[in-house]
């Protein structure tokens, strides 16, 4: 029970138990922790839960045709359109407001004078925090890959074997585009139906988690080479 008490929090289970922070419990249902805070989880957890539904159907709309463009066309050919898009309003944009100017013999400006004074360079110490946060993730992604690969766990090892040959028969149907497309649909979708529905779905998925337990117990006793794990 010691050197299980020492274990990392980050790594207990590769494929099962997922990721958690030491101390933290169950955040509740949409986000609702986060109170008047702008930080990115929360912005993240209210754009996916349609806290504000213009903002959210803009960004769900926005990444939907986009991704629906690169699966219809090259991503050289997206991008080309978007820049030359964007580029016609800004520049049709200028060439009004400088025609109403000259017309209207005012002296306004640029029209876009505020957004070129906005200070957006980034600064050693932002960039530096930013690649230590990226650098704990790496970190625990190579201490999993390791894991995994070198049979530290053989039930974890044969889960990730599973899901990848899974994975060869959806790759066969969908490509990367597709199951992207699908990924989108289902993030702002699934939340807001668990939130709805939050009772009946705990009880089936726990009746779900209780029999995969139970059929895991059973393949880990007869698999050679597994320790059992006495009970607690």
């Amino acid at each position: 029970m010691a050197d299980s008490a020492t274990q990392s929090p980050y790594i207990s289970s590769s494929l099962g138990g997922g990721l958690s922070e030491p101390g933290s419990g169950p955040s509740p249902a949409g986000g609702r922790d986060c109170k008047g805070g702008g930080s990115p989880p929360c912005a993240v957890r209210d754009l996916i839960f349609w806290r504000d539904v213009k903002k959210t159907g803009m960004v769900f709309s926005t990444t939907l045709i986009l991704l629906l463009s690169l699966a219809a066309f090259s991503v050289i050919s997206v991008a080309s359109y978007l820049i030359l898009a964007l580029l016609s309003v800004t520049i049709s944009f200028r060439v009004y407001k400088s025609v109403i100017q000259a017309v209207q013999k005012s002296e306004e400006g640029h029209p876009f004078k505020a957004y070129l004074d906005l200070d957006v360079t980034l600064s050693s110490e932002a960039f530096h925090n930013y690649v230590n946060a990226a650098m704990v993730h790496v970190n625990r992604a190579l201490k999993l890959v390791i894991r995994l690969f070198l049979v530290e766990d053989l039930v974890d090892s044969l889960k990730l074997a599973v899901v990848m040959w899974l994975m060869t028969y959806v790759g066969a149907v969908f490509n990367g585009i597709t199951l992207l497309i699908l990924a989108e649909l289902l993030v702002f979708t699934l939340p807001v139906v668990y939130e709805k529905y939050k009772t009946q779905i705990d009880h089936y998925v726990g009746i779900v988690r209780d029999q995969t337990k139970s059929i895991t117990a059973k393949i880990q006793a007869k698999l050679p080479g597994v320790a059992k794990k006495k009970p607690e």
